[in-house]
């Protein structure tokens, strides 16, 4: 290897690790339960969104603690999307262990889950709140030893009878929201994103 090579060299390594410590990383917690029984039902909004966006970026979820995570970059932004494999009652083992891995800040985590308050199509991004009776969101506060983390609700509606919600939660998409769903997630896609790189207010506005 000739000197001009082994400086070429050397200075692209050097680039690489600018552009490594230029690009921020946001934790995406897209909460769900693992297992074939649960795949596409509304309990597992979380898990639809994580795979919607690895798709849209071509890319592929490997296999990693407590589970399995796909990096999706944005621009300058590097988005660490999480699917964990603790079920969904104990989603908060899985959150507090990556945020520490990655030594993020509060401010670079944001949690998919899905919500009976609102209508399904509708999407509510919020910088911190509480757990609204959500297991998933109560084990990630007690985890983390707070409720200011932000949280972008994906709409499953609230169709019930009474004693049934449970079933409705389990229960998967009816086809004629089936058909909506690629809307829906893209909606999801676009709020996370425009989250990291213009900020929880630009993408509340712009999306709520």
């Amino acid at each position: 290897m000739g000197l001009f090579d082994f400086f070429k060299r050397k200075k692209g390594d050097a680039d690489v690790d600018i552009e490594k410590q230029d690009m921020k990383r946001y934790l995406i917690a897209c909460l769900g339960n693992i297992g074939a029984e649960y795949v596409d039902t509304r309990h597992n909004a979380g898990f639809m969104v994580a795979d919607y966006m690895a798709k849209e970026a071509g890319v592929s979820f490997e296999s990693c603690r407590y589970g399995d995570m796909a990096k999706v970059k944005v621009k300058n932004v590097e988005l660490l999307l999480l699917k964990p494999s603790t079920f969904m009652n104990l989603s908060g083992v899985a959150v507090r262990f990556w945020m520490n891995k990655e030594k993020l800040p509060l401010e670079n985590l944001l949690v998919v889950v899905d919500d009976l308050a609102i209508p399904f199509g509708t999407i509510r991004l919020r910088s911190k709140g509480s757990d609204a009776g959500h297991n998933g969101l109560k084990n990630i506060a007690a985890e983390l030893g707070t409720q200011n983390y932000a949280r972008l609700r994906f709409g499953i509606g609230n169709e019930f009878s009474k004693g049934h919600q449970i079933d409705f939660v389990l229960g998967k998409f009816p086809p004629e929201e089936m058909a909506k769903m690629p809307e829906v997630l893209k909606k999801c896609s676009d709020c996370i994103k425009a989250f990291a790189l213009s900020g929880p207010g630009f993408a509340m506005t712009h999306y709520n």
